[in-house]
């Protein structure tokens, strides 16, 4: 069985969110994960903090970011345990990030040696 990792990115929602729903998507996401978790196919995952965050350029610049007025945002990711990409993406598509307009989950097969 391979490993993938589902990579949560966010559309800018910058106040466009209440935290009330924010605190009922969270809950839909653990209840997702736990659904993983029963199949014996998660492996791990978090979320992912704005503050204090850095970004590195190629020319080894260190800059405060990312901000929150940029397009897409990192904002967690989860590993799962998959037969294929396919099924992997299948996991994908439960997640309530996609509830949020313009959100994405990106899926990719983590190099094992």
């Amino acid at each position: 069985m391979k490993e993938y990792i589902l990579l949560f990115r966010h559309e800018n929602a910058n106040g466009k969110v209440s935290p009330e729903q924010m605190q009922q998507w969270m809950k839909q996401q653990m209840d997702w994960v736990a659904g993983i978790a029963a199949q014996n196919k998660f492996v791990s995952g978090t979320g992912l903090l704005f503050e204090d965050a850095k970004v590195v350029n190629h020319q080894k610049m260190i800059t405060n970011g990312p901000f929150g007025d940029i397009k897409e945002t990192l904002g967690g990711y989860v590993i799962v345990k998959a037969e294929s990409a396919e099924e992997a993406a299948e996991f994908a598509k439960g997640t309530p990030i996609l509830m949020g307009e313009g959100n994405t989950v990106e899926v990719r097969q983590i190099l094992t040696h």
